[in-house]
């Protein structure tokens, strides 16, 4: 009977619309097997951006921490677990899409934040690292008390980036480190405005019949990810491997308005400790 009741648990939780979440486009439009169509097919936006940043980002990476892969290769996942999420709205896809966020975020924390921000008792990036991935497992269960609420605990963690992000850039005069943290900050803000607009205006859009705001978000903010981390990890490059002397370009053209940002390495490139 407890063997029952358990599979019949799990069911639930992968069945079709479980989640208490469901965004503005309409469910089954276009196909009766995908619940939210556009949402799902922008999700695999994820799987475009995330190999072309593993190949720019490769000397930086053997250079610094080939660990920088992992931001990457888990945005993979994050493309998926969304895919899966829109496709079911099934509580099992929204638990998948959320937690991959989350561990993504701390694994560019541990990665990333300047040493020089660390709280006073923290003396070493391992321990540091130690502390994020203790806060990320305790915010992983956490999340399964009240779901709803972890799209809003994502959100502010974004905010604490942004924030030690201009920390830094306050000393920063590297034009085209500047250019580059303003793109990512107006892209973030379109990104979080389309879905602020999808999940509080619903009502709104379905008057003007346009339902996509949310699959709009999903390639805005992979592209935003790409420039917030390709300068968050400029800046460390510039502090822990200044030997190396790290410069910003762009993909496919550093002379096109748009493009992929990456590091080039103009220097030469050695192994040592690094914070």
């Amino acid at each position: 009977m407890g063997g029952f009741y358990s599979s019949e648990k799990m069911t639930g939780v992968l069945a079709y619309e479980s989640s208490e979440l469901d965004w503005c486009e309409d469910n089954y439009k276009h196909s009766e097997h995908i619940a939210e169509y556009f949402n799902t097919m922008s999700s695999l936006f994820f799987f475009v951006i995330s190999p072309i940043m593993l190949y720019l980002l490769h000397p930086y990476a053997r250079e610094r921490n080939l660990a920088v892969h992992l931001v990457w290769i888990m945005m993979i996942f994050v493309g998926l677990f969304s895919a899966y999420f829109h496709m079911t709205l099934s509580f099992m896809g929204q638990m998948l899409d959320e937690l991959s966020i989350l561990w993504v975020i701390g694994l560019c924390y541990a990665l990333w934040f300047p040493c020089r921000l660390f709280p006073s008792f923290i003396k070493d990036r391992t321990t540091f690292s130690r502390l994020v991935m203790a806060v990320t497992v305790v915010t992983t269960l956490s999340s399964f008390v009240k779901p709803t609420a972890n799209a809003y605990v994502l959100n502010c963690f974004a905010l604490h980036i942004i924030y030690s992000l201009c920390l830094e850039m306050r000393v920063c005069t590297d034009q085209k480190a500047l250019r580059l943290c303003w793109s990512a900050v107006a892209l973030w803000v379109l990104a979080i405005s389309c879905w602020i607009s999808d999940r509080f205006g619903c009502s709104l859009w379905q008057k003007l019949n346009f339902c996509y705001l949310h699959g709009i978000w999903h390639i805005l903010i992979v592209i935003a990810a790409a420039y917030a981390s390709t300068l968050i990890a400029y800046l460390d490059a510039k502090y822990e491997i200044p030997y190396a002397l790290p410069g910003l370009q762009y993909w496919p053209s550093d002379n096109w308005l748009f493009g992929l940002p990456y590091i080039v390495l103009k220097g030469s490139t050695k192994t040592q400790k690094r914070c």
